[in-house]
């Protein structure tokens, strides 16, 4: 009587858990589905990713569910399961769930690729654009400075950044500070080092900082990087998430199709519940 009631109670259990497994999942799909925009490609790639992440709930609902029946009918004591057979509508809904996973694996890593392409397009662009912005002040700039009053103002700023410098290297509790401090840039603190032995480093660096070409080299050697490392970024992120998803849908399409099939090919072999016996 006690392992009857186990049983029951088991069968019973593990029925509500599956039930309410596969119905989360499909409320979920439902509040994923808003807004709904079919033709936005970012809209797709966020659906896809959000199914295949929840895509392990239904079928363990589903494993739940056709588990709850196995011992229904391993029961010798049980003439049937109770209430409602499920086990066909939840073969149609597995089979269904493996074609519609299937069918994300190659949507998803063409949205991916084509979404890539844009990124990589829209980085290039703004990296361009950037170089001829830069490069317009600088000419600015250099016209500028080729006049007599830009002159006397470049030299102003050469002779203030030298005597502040100077001023540190020769007071040695400055200088000390200054190469402890962290707030100081570490290529100034190799700079004062470089100064300490040899004071025409000094003069040459800020030179060059002052400099229109050199500055230009440095600014536009800076935007590059960060376009290459923009690219770089995008470029992971895409294959990462197309190799995630993909593999991912692809895995659970092969789950679903195995349960769903399986579970409708047996289905002929079950009748009133109980697996049929061989006519005598």
């Amino acid at each position: 009587m006690v392992n009857r009631f186990t049983s029951v109670t088991t069968a019973l259990t593990l029925k509500v858990v599956g039930i309410i497994c596969i119905l989360s999942f499909f409320v979920d799909f439902l509040i994923l589905l808003l807004p709904f925009q079919p033709t936005d490609r970012v809209w797709q790639i966020n659906l896809g990713t959000a199914l295949v992440d929840r895509g392990i709930v239904p079928l363990v609902g589903l494993g739940l569910l056709f588990a709850a029946y196995w011992i229904e009918n391993a029961d010798p004591a049980s003439d049937r399961p109770q209430g409602i057979d499920l086990r066909f509508p939840a073969a149609i809904i597995s089979s269904i769930l493996g074609l519609m996973f299937l069918l994300i694996f190659p949507l998803h890593l063409n949205n991916v690729n084509q979404a890539k392409a844009q990124t990589l397009n829209r980085i290039t662009q703004e990296a361009a654009q950037a170089e001829t912005q830069l490069d317009t002040r600088l000419s600015q700039l250099q016209a500028q400075l080729n006049t007599e009053q830009g002159k006397a103002q470049l030299d102003q700023l050469r002779n203030q950044t030298k005597a502040q410098f100077s001023e540190i290297l020769k007071d040695d509790q400055k200088y000390k500070q200054a190469i402890e401090s962290p707030q100081i840039p570490a290529n100034i603190k190799e700079l004062l080092k470089k100064a300490k032995t040899n004071p025409q480093v000094l003069d040459k660096a800020i030179e060059q900082q002052t400099d229109v070409q050199t500055l230009q080299t440095q600014q536009l050697s800076q935007v590059r990087q960060r376009r290459d490392d923009a690219l770089q970024q995008a470029k992971d992120t895409a294959w990462k998430s197309g190799l995630r998803i993909g593999i991912s849908s692809l895995l659970l399409s092969i789950g679903y199709i195995i349960i769903g099939w399986t579970s409708l090919r047996g289905s002929g072999a079950v009748q009133g519940g109980k697996p049929r016996t061989a006519a005598r």
